[in-house]
């Protein structure tokens, strides 16, 4: 499949029992808290690195866009400016 795009195909209602067999709760629970375990010392450590010591002291001010392409998806200025594309000002 080269240069195609992998289509998500829609699970139809026939699927669902059977999809229902497969999934193991237990296991699902593990991975979600894993995830969600992952996911805040993941916060913490961009916390840290923005000289806060603990998450909720982040700020908007805080947030920059390594690329423009971010800065510009995101309205998020663009690292070390004040500038976001698409926006009225200069660089």
């Amino acid at each position: 499949m080269t240069g195609m795009k992998a289509r998500i195909q829609p699970v139809s209602r026939r699927r669902i029992p059977e999809l229902f067999k497969r999934f193991d709760p237990i296991l699902g629970g593990r991975r979600l808290k894993n995830y969600l375990k992952v996911m805040t010392l993941e916060a913490q450590t961009i916390a840290r690195a923005c000289g806060k010591n603990h998450l909720h002291n982040l700020e908007p001010e805080d947030l920059c866009a390594l690329t423009i392409e971010a800065a510009a998806m995101s309205g998020v200025p663009l690292a070390g400016t004040n500038w976001v594309p698409g926006k009225s000002g200069t660089f």
